[in-house]
């Protein structure tokens, strides 16, 4: 059995501390008065010395007021927001699990996640009133909370026959009229803090199990990779319901004392000017919005120069795109780097990240500490060595405890203690990890397997071509070819054929595209992955 070792050193990770306990001993090190969180379009700030009142006041009134007790579970449909963290260590707090849910998701989309997560209240935003009010009916959901905007009183919030409809200021942040509280006793391996639902971009979605030590050990496992410095600004982006912005924004950045600035949609114009007005240092992206900076000419018009390091994640990035960036933004900081990371929301989620002063560019970089992996042959489960391709399988700390209420996937995910991805990757002799493409989404021409990233980096060397995706369509002679929808770059004339030789002078003859189509946007997932299935209609 071949298997690949972290280069950075293991970390100690507590076995016996829930990871609220965790959050609020570290951050009694920091100035109280030091800014943790702020929204950016009001100013509300939450500091590190407000933090354990808060945890204690959701907690207190969760217990008291709604009944929350060890193992129920409340269900959060929110943008970012500095209240996010604080109820969701607050429902920890009282025992409670929380399951993130996607604002843009349909009533039925979230009456299905309800249903399966059994939860018991859901906090919200009157935004999003009327697919959520939709998305009860029929689930165990009684109490809908809203957070409202402060030009909005109490008494203009949405009504509804099906649930108890409250204000959530008045409510669970109202200060307790007394302290008492009975401390829930914690198994933190065993107990579930957070239950997101994996994407379903190549299956039913699922609820993944995270415990409390699963949180710890992954905020732990980055220490040497991506971790932070009191002086360090964040940009609050990535939306906290995935895996990606909870880690990074709701653990990572409370146990290194940093000031996280919060926006609750992307905006391009508004992400440039939060970094040149606030000074930020540190920002998560997405492959999307990596490639907006790279070629958008307003991003000339701002100062980043305080921008020392992106860390892209959810999908892979080419090495002209990366070398593209870096370029571009070194003009004004020479310390800027541009790194990746890999994971999934079954390993909490990081497996790999670059090393902070040696990217390697196409990498998604090393592994984090406490991590073994090791690459198969994903039909004969055989070994494989350096620089050869297979799935990835990973053993760490940071795996899932299991989906919720489905042993039959667990056991298809994780096999003798290892979780396998279904990503497709190598090692090289440096440690570096490579992922090349999903194991599903791979096409396969008379024999030969094909992976669309690599059909994809090609197509995005063309000048004309501002965003691509590749598929695979049925083909009667060689059971299927590989067809590209290419967004075109404003402006631009392009022709289905110049495309086709464009990528025949470029790969090996099966890869050649077969079909052209050309489409206004390339459907993505929040978390920038291309929803192939989509294009596959």
């Amino acid at each position: 059995m071949t298997i690949f070792k972290p280069l950075v050193p293991d970390v100690e990770i507590p076995d016996n501390v829930p990871l609220f306990q965790f959050l609020l001993d570290k951050a009694s090190k920091y100035p109280q008065e030091k800014p943790a969180m702020v929204d950016y379009a009001s100013g509300f700030t939450v500091t590190y010395g407000q933090l354990p009142q808060f945890f204690f006041t959701v907690a207190k009134n969760l217990r008291d007021t709604f009944n929350v007790n060890k193992g129920d579970v409340v269900a959060f449909m929110l943008p970012n927001h500095p209240l996010f963290p604080v109820l969701f260590h607050g429902t920890n707090m009282a025992g409670g699990i929380v399951t993130p849910i996607n604002p843009l998701y349909t009533a039925d989309e979230i009456n299905k996640q309800l249903l399966d997560s059994n939860a018991k209240i859901i906090i919200t935003i009157p935004l999003f009133a009327e697919n959520v009010l939709a998305g009860v009916k029929g689930t165990n959901v009684k109490t809908a909370l809203f957070l409202r905007p402060k030009e909005q009183a109490a008494s203009e919030l949405p009504v509804s026959d099906d649930v108890e409809t409250l204000d959530l200021l008045s409510t669970l942040l109202r200060p307790p009229t007394n302290k008492d509280f009975e401390q829930v006793s914690f198994n933190p391996k065993e107990d579930i803090a957070v239950l997101p639902y994996s994407s379903g971009t190549t299956g039913i979605s699922k609820g993944v199990m995270l415990t409390h030590h699963n949180c710890v050990a992954n905020g732990l496992q980055i220490r040497d990779l991506e971790s932070f410095t009191q002086d360090d600004v964040l940009f609050g982006l990535l939306p906290l319901f995935h895996i990606y912005g909870f880690l990074l924004l709701c653990i990572r950045s409370l146990m290194d004392g940093t000031t996280v600035y919060y926006v609750p949609r992307f905006d391009f114009v508004q992400f440039l000017t939060v970094v040149q007005e606030k000074k930020v240092t540190r920002a998560h992206l997405v492959p999307p919005i990596i490639l907006a900076l790279a070629n958008h000419p307003l991003v000339d018009k701002f100062d980043l120069s305080s921008l020392n390091g992106i860390l892209s994640g959810a999908a892979p990035l080419s090495k002209e795109l990366t070398e593209k960036l870096v370029n571009r933004l070194r003009k004004n900081n020479e310390k800027f780097v541009l790194r990746q990371g890999y994971g999934l929301t079954e390993t909490s989620p990081v497996i790999s990240a670059s090393f902070p002063d040696k990217v390697v560019y196409g990498s998604s970089g090393v592994l984090v500490a406490n991590t073994e992996l090791r690459i198969v042959d994903p039909e004969t489960g055989k070994d494989l060595d350096v620089d050869e391709e297979g799935e990835v399988v990973v053993r760490g700390p940071q795996v899932m405890k299991g989906y919720l209420g489905n042993d039959k996937a667990t056991r298809e995910m994780v096999r003798d203690g290892w979780l396998h991805t279904g990503d497709i990757g190598k090692m090289d002799n440096d440690g570096n990890l490579y992922i090349t493409d999903r194991l599903k989404e791979m096409i396969k021409v008379s024999g030969h397997t094909i992976a669309p990233a690599e059909i994809e980096a090609v197509l995005l060397t063309h000048s004309g071509i501002g965003d691509c995706a590749v598929v695979g369509v049925k083909d009667e002679k060689a059971g299927e070819r590989p067809k590209a929808f290419v967004v075109k770059k404003e402006g631009v004339e392009l022709t289905e054929d110049e495309v086709k030789t464009y990528v025949a002078d470029r790969v090996s003859p099966h890869k050649r595209i077969r079909d052209v189509e050309f489409i206004d946007a390339i459907p993505k997932s929040s978390s920038g992955k291309i929803l192939r299935r989509l294009l596959r209609k």
